[in-house]
């Protein structure tokens, strides 16, 4: 980066925290720190819950998984629209009337102690799993611009986001996180810009993305069911309901942006704007790294994106053969890339069938090159399972962008980092206060002692999450995992709000035992079989519900 670049980025961010800390003036009591004293109003909510999901996982990852999957990943938000409408009509009056600090909470008021714990350690663990990864995802961008070692990229981004949001509390990550979603919507547009001007001059937005359809980029609905494929219209509309019933209703991280709401109108607002506006936020990302693929049709694009990766297998036997391959393979796509656009141009049917034949073939082989790659990568240090699907879209950035471009884009992604991370963090040291410290530790102390604990209990979850995140690389596309981790422990606390709001004969034994078979049902899964992770969300809520029903009724007939 140049010094253009450092100006846009420290200055954004800085501007930013500042702003965020400005407006977190008077959060000196426990329901100011937490709730910002339930005075937020509901386009503060709806950015903020928004930032929160935007995460440098969604510009780092998502962007390459489109690069290599095409788009269809924004399946997975299809559920969305109707979870949110359901929560809008059921939890959201339910807490807001409660006037819980969590969501755990309401789940004593409705069964019992046990099952309030129960649910908090299965957040704690999900979520703190979750932090770490979110946290790993700048870490990658510092490294790729700095040439720092990821480690250490990942304790300075941990200790500023950590530094920020014990300062801040809630009020300060929620007005940061409006600003920062101002910078993401604008970095995004720009970034798109960007790389449709950089394609050659003889190719057109709409040639970009014909190429771009050719070679199945575009593939934004797919329409077979199969248990084993994650994204598909299916897997999107049942297992993606089911999972954003239990991010938006059960994950306390979530759960906290509307319970910091001036009424119940307003939270639900916030809610059904990000119905309407997410999937198209969404479909914009991955169009963007569709558009990246189209560049690198033209501009030869490395076998590897991780360059510390490339570099040690460069001296192994059979790189000069599989890079020569790969060399071939791109002459061959970007000449059957130019030959299928004159046909398109020029109405010729026969010659782009034979040009999308000729594209696909070469692409075929440049996939196979990179996965011979990738398998070397394997074999010389012993890493099963390498991908370096998150250094595709920052390889791109940090290369091909001009000064100042390149600024605003990192500006972005680690905006969008401090949003999601601080307030996870947040929500782990509220979970942990409320839940836990003072229902078991001190149940009677002063709201200063409860407002320190809170701020060690979010400086601890920040140092677990930088702990964390030195293992996130080993995880694959950071999207993926951050979601897979997700739904080891969604369905167990769905399954638990459904049986408190649906199902009143049901009391705490019942709930609790049913949470720890849904919990043993989703950890058998994924352990036993090769269902898709999406899922694991309808499997776990089923069966926790299921159980907790047949005691209800086992009980009653003994009665």
């Amino acid at each position: 980066m140049r010094l253009a670049d450092w100006v846009v980025l420290v200055g954004t961010l800085a501007s930013i925290v500042a702003y965020g800390l400005y407006r977190s003036r008077g959060s000196n009591t426990v329901d100011r720190y937490l709730l910002a004293g339930r005075t937020m109003p509901w386009y503060a909510m709806a950015l903020s819950i928004m930032a929160t999901q935007a995460s440098a996982i969604t510009f780092i990852s998502t962007t390459g998984q489109s690069y290599v999957d095409g788009m269809r990943f924004v399946q997975f938000y299809f559920g969305l629209p109707i979870a949110m409408v359901v929560i809008c009509a059921t939890v959201v009056p339910l807490f807001y009337r409660a006037r819980v600090y969590t969501a755990y909470e309401f789940l004593e008021k409705r069964f019992d102690g046990k099952t309030r714990t129960l649910a908090s350690v299965i957040f704690l663990c999900q979520r703190g799993l979750s932090a770490g990864l979110t946290i790993y995802a700048p870490a990658l961008v510092l490294s790729a611009i700095l040439g720092w070692p990821e480690r250490a990229t990942t304790m300075v981004m941990g200790g500023v986001v950590v530094t920020y949001t014990v300062l801040g509390g809630i009020k300060a990550v929620t007005w940061s996180d409006v600003q920062q979603m101002c910078v993401i919507l604008l970095g995004l547009l720009v970034a798109l810009v960007t790389v449709v001007v950089l394609l050659p001059h003889s190719v057109s937005f709409g040639d970009a993305a014909y190429l771009a359809g050719a070679a199945g980029r575009l593939n934004a609905v797919t329409t077979n069911f199969d248990w084993r494929d994650r994204y598909n219209l299916w897997s999107g509309l049942l297992g993606g309901t089911f999972l954003f019933l239990s991010y938006f209703g059960c994950d306390q991280s979530q759960v906290q942006r509307y319970l910091t709401g001036k009424s119940i109108a307003a939270s639900r607002l916030s809610l059904l704007f990000n119905a309407v506006a997410k999937i198209p936020m969404q479909a914009f990302i991955l169009f963007i790294g569709a558009m990246v693929f189209v560049f690198y049709v033209f501009i030869q694009p490395p076998v590897l994106f991780q360059n510390s990766a490339l570099t040690r297998i460069q001296a192994t036997d059979g790189y000069a053969d599989m890079a020569a391959r790969y060399q071939g393979a791109f002459e061959r796509r970007r000449d059957a890339a130019s030959a299928l656009l004159e046909a398109h141009h020029a109405h010729d049917a026969a010659g782009q069938e034979r040009g999308k034949s000729d594209y696909r073939a070469a692409q075929t082989d440049m996939d196979a090159a990179r996965r011979r790659a990738s398998q070397l990568v394997e074999i010389s240090g012993g890493e099963k399972g390498f991908s370096d699907t998150n250094y595709i879209f920052l390889t791109f950035v940090t290369h091909y962008l001009p000064t100042g471009i390149v600024g605003l884009v990192i500006a972005v992604i680690l905006a969008a980092t401090m949003s999601a991370s601080s307030g996870e963090i947040n929500s782990l040291a509220t979970v942990t206060v409320v839940d836990i410290y003072k229902r078991y530790v001190r149940r009677d102390a002063t709201d200063h002692h409860y407002l320190e604990a809170s701020r060690w209990a979010t400086l601890f979850w920040g140092a677990y999450a930088v702990v964390f995140a030195g293992f996130a690389g080993r995880l694959g596309p950071l999207i993926v995992a951050v979601n897979q981790v997700g739904s080891l422990f969604y369905g167990t606390l769905l399954g638990c709000f459904v049986l408190a709001i649906g199902f009143r004969r049901v009391r705490g034994t019942a709930a609790f035992a049913g949470m720890l078979t849904g919990e043993a049902a989703i950890l058998a899964t994924a352990a036993f079989t090769d269902v898709s992770w999406l899922w694991y969300n309808v499997i776990g809520s089923a069966t926790v519900v299921a159980t907790a029903l047949l005691i209800t009724q086992a009980r009653r007939a003994a009665a």
